[in-house]
């Protein structure tokens, strides 16, 4: 039996789906009656402190979220295998996002943005893609398709990972020790990293101080579209301020929704979206784990299980 405990998302219309890709595998929802030793799975997103009771007959925990920093800190997550949401469609949504935000910086969006408010004539020619590095930090699933988007764009490609990745065309740094190196060389700053203990935080003034200044006027840009425990919101504030950043492009925060009393809501070169990158898709969600389910019930291995000492 697959059980569905989802918070802020439609749940009846996931119940639907899945009873439909799964028929006639049983699919209850948490506010309906059933046996907590027949359930088998359960697929989540932001589970309550119950999500797991009485669960004893667990076979994996299914997770709706590509990141599963929030779902590792619950109290009574059980000793299962943890699935991960890997998708085409979730993979190309963030690369759009990630696509726009650099093309715009690159092109001196705010610069320009500014001009037009003044109604100043200032032709300022941009630097070719060529000569625009971007750092991309992260090279899972996402990072990797993201670099393979940009990458027919002309952009010099940099990458930071926790342990060396490979791609043609991009030079790759990992560790802490190459960390200082991959951001000197780097325009705009992109942050797809997971978020774990070591990773919290890491967009903060002293990170932002070793990126390259030279190459981009105004300075140079951050775009995260990661988690919202990667950034000090404090230190954002500050660089765009004193001129350390030249521009943000901010999807997730440190509290979201972002408190109507930040500072960030009125900083014209701090671009904000409200946690809508990428999305988890219902129609590719539901076939990818109707499929895995109905496979691992085969006797077949689970893909993407979580690595819970890494976090991701």
């Amino acid at each position: 039996m697959l059980l569905l405990h989802l918070s802020d998302v439609d749940e009846a219309s996931w119940a639907k789906a899945f009873s439909a890709a799964l028929a006639p595998y049983p699919v209850v929802r948490q506010n309906e009656a059933y046996d907590p030793k027949a359930i088998r799975y359960i697929f989540v997103w932001k589970p309550k402190e119950n999500a797991f009771d009485g669960l004893d007959n667990l076979k994996a925990v299914l997770s709706l979220g590509a990141g599963v920093d929030a779902l590792l800190k619950h109290p009574k997550l059980p000793d299962v295998p943890i699935v991960r949401f890997v998708d085409e469609d979730l993979s190309q949504r963030m690369s759009d996002y990630v696509v726009a935000q650099v093309t715009m910086h690159h092109r001196q969006f705010t610069r320009f943005q500014a001009d037009q408010k003044a109604r100043r004539w200032s032709q300022y020619y941009p630097p070719a893609a060529g000569e625009t590095s971007v750092g991309i930090m992260g090279m899972g699933v996402l990072g990797q398709d993201a670099v393979k988007r940009l990458r027919p764009l002309g952009f010099d490609l940099r990458s930071w990972s926790r342990t060396p990745k490979a791609m043609e065309g991009v030079e790759g740094f990992a560790g802490e020790a190459q960390f200082d190196a991959f951001l000197s060389g780097t325009d705009i700053l992109v942050n797809l990293l997971p978020l774990t203990p070591e990773t919290t935080g890491i967009l903060n003034m002293a990170t932002f101080r070793k990126l390259r200044r030279e190459r981009l006027a105004g300075g140079p840009v951050i775009v995260n579209a990661a988690r919202g425990g990667h950034q000090r919101e404090a230190d954002i504030v500050a660089a765009l301020g004193d001129g350390t950043l030249g521009a943000a492009s901010l999807d997730v925060f440190e509290t979201e929704p972002l408190p109507l009393d930040s500072p960030l809501w009125d900083i014209q070169n701090c671009y904000i979206t409200p946690h809508i990158a990428a999305i988890s898709n219902e129609e590719s969600g539901v076939r990818y784990f109707s499929r895995l389910l109905l496979a691992h019930e085969a006797g077949e291995e689970l893909p993407n299980v979580v690595d819970r000492a890494r976090g991701y």
